[in-house]
């Protein structure tokens, strides 16, 4: 298992899901995790959870889509465990239901991209600079199968989001490398969450294993891995990509 011992991350989004596995993988391997939300309740649970495994783990709170709000977010996992060296902005979702796009409407939208491409832009905003003048870090952003090619069944904003998050990780990792500032994007198809497994039939879940080559759906292990990969010192010559975790669904 990859080590991150002495280092601090903050995994946005994480008091369940993706988040919340890949919260517990860096804290397995050695690193002080400030598990994220905003919901005080659940990320305290996530983080006893950790605690309970053996890993170094404390709760923050807040809203992503507020920039002051990110700000005290970063104040606060600063003074609690020092600078953060990894930094996963894992925080978005699916916030409109799929429709044609004369059909979804505005609100829809502008939560959408707000939960998704402003949370990230902000959370980049926010930790980059530190990172930059200490001239390291790693930094992984989380896109989608969605943001990765056309698909009638994808909720329009959503994949309209998560490619942007792709776009805007290249951008960033062009900039922040010269820092010594690593910055990738992991990019999941359909993961098998908590609510996933809730969400789905059980027939069409299997329906949904045949349209990958490695006919399963993916859990929130899969993509714990590879962030766990990508932000070990494994990956060191590693920037600017976008890692399709997707069980072979996108082949570019």
């Amino acid at each position: 298992m990859e080590r991150f011992d002495g280092q601090v991350a903050l995994v946005t989004g994480s008091s369940r899901g993706i988040g919340a596995a890949i919260a517990a993988r860096l804290a397995r391997g050695g690193a002080v995790v400030a598990v994220h939300g905003r919901d005080p309740e659940s990320v305290r649970a996530a983080a006893a959870l950790v605690a309970a495994e053996g890993g170094k783990a404390f709760p923050v709170t807040g809203d992503v889509t507020d920039f002051a709000q990110v700000e005290e977010i970063r104040a606060r996992v600063e003074a609690e465990a020092g600078p953060v060296d990894i930094l996963v902005a894992n925080a978005g979702g699916s916030l409109t239901p799929p429709a044609p796009i004369e059909e979804i409407p505005v609100d829809g939208w502008r939560a959408t991209v707000d939960g998704n491409l402003l949370a990230t832009f902000l959370t980049l905003k926010s930790f980059l600079p530190g990172m930059k003048e200490r001239r390291r870090g790693c930094v992984i952003t989380i896109g989608s199968a969605a943001g990765r090619r056309a698909d009638p069944r994808s909720p329009i904003p959503y994949a309209a989001c998560k490619a942007g998050i792709a776009l805007l990780t290249q951008e960033v990792a062009a900039q922040a490398g010269p820092s010594g500032v690593r910055v990738n994007c992991i990019a999941p198809e359909t993961i098998l969450t908590e609510g996933n497994r809730q969400r789905i039939p059980a027939g069409q879940q299997a329906a949904m294993a045949d349209w990958h080559p490695l006919r399963r759906l993916g859990t929130p292990e899969d993509v714990a891995a590879a962030a766990a990969f990508l932000a070990s010192d494994g990956a060191a010559w590693i920037t600017g990509v976008v890692l399709d975790v997707a069980g072979g669904a996108v082949l570019v």
